[in-house]
């Protein structure tokens, strides 16, 4: 009885031991709920407009697959029904991606997105597929001020805004098909949402974050920025340059896996190193592709290639 009993204990702190490891192989980060203050235009060009892009910031501590994320915004003049494109980007900080000789057009680039998006990770829903969405209404909502159309080139930037706005808040939850497989490091995500008839205001959350995913020690959480194809490539800060008062963060999530083993981009080694680490976290390379997010043994290989930059 007593050697039924300790095998029992040892086969527990097992399961326990690897449920604690799978769920540490987990990633997750979120800047919390809307807070009502601000609705900032992210579309793509269209019959509604030129193209106007808003980002936030987010930090990965170690090599991270992210597999989807969500989104907030406030539809207006439409439904969530009429939403018929998303497109998602993600930047490193400038100066990185950035041509740093030219004199920019803005008080300042110090802590915005690069000129240019990581080529490597975008994803857009009229893509091949490479992005699905599903877009779900959750009620009437009001922002106190807006920025959709005043985005203009210093020394005119300051505008204060465009007035409080009343719509839809939609929830858009986004997988990618093919999972951005990014190193440690500060990016910024930036979405897009096409919306017929209508537009999607991306919204804020509190700043500094209250419920979501505090940043880690050390790392600054930087605000909002936004930026018109009048503007390309500068940015200008949704707070400090147009509202002319505060900073923001926007409302939205990311969700993936870690990998801790992950080898360096660059180095010789870097795709074996990272196809070891994965077999020995998830149990075997194909395993590894489904846990992360891709269709086949294959695509997480090549996703690797891209990660490693061969």
């Amino acid at each position: 009885m007593k050697n039924k009993i300790s095998i029992a204990v040892l086969t527990l702190a097992f399961a326990a031991c690897c449920v604690t490891v799978a769920r540490a192989d987990q990633f997750s980060f979120s800047t919390g709920g809307p807070d009502g203050k601000l609705g900032a235009l992210s579309r793509p060009a269209g019959s509604q407009g030129v193209e106007t892009e808003a980002a936030d910031d987010f930090v990965l501590t170690q090599p991270t697959f992210v597999s989807g994320a969500t989104v907030h915004g406030l539809i207006t003049g439409a439904t969530a029904s009429n939403i018929s494109r998303v497109e998602v980007e993600i930047y490193h900080v400038f100066p990185l991606d950035s041509d740093t000789v030219r004199t920019p057009n803005v008080p300042t680039r110090m802590n915005s997105p690069s000129d240019h998006e990581i080529s490597t990770a975008s994803r857009d829903s009229n893509d091949s597929g490479s992005l699905s969405f599903v877009a779900s209404e959750i009620s009437d909502f009001q922002v106190q001020s807006t920025v959709i159309n005043g985005i203009n080139k210093f020394p005119q930037q300051l505008t204060h805004g465009e007035g409080a706005a009343t719509g839809k808040e939609v929830e858009i939850r986004l997988t990618f098909s093919t999972p951005l497989f990014l190193p440690a490091g500060h990016y910024f995500f930036r979405p897009e949402v096409e919306v017929g008839g209508g537009n999607f205001l991306f919204l804020s959350a509190p700043k500094p974050i209250t419920s979501g995913t505090p940043f880690p020690a050390g790392v600054t959480d930087l605000q909002a920025w936004i930026r018109n194809a009048n503007l390309t490539p500068d940015w200008l800060r949704i707070g400090g340059d147009i509202i002319g008062a505060g900073a923001f963060n926007m409302t939205f999530s990311l969700r993936g896996n870690t990998v801790p083993g992950a080898g360096v981009a660059g180095q010789a080694n870097c795709h074996g190193q990272t196809v070891s680490a994965l077999a020995v976290q998830f149990g075997g390379i194909d395993a590894s592709a489904s846990a992360v997010g891709y269709s086949t043994t294959d695509a997480l290989q090549d996703g690797i290639r891209v990660f490693c930059q061969e």
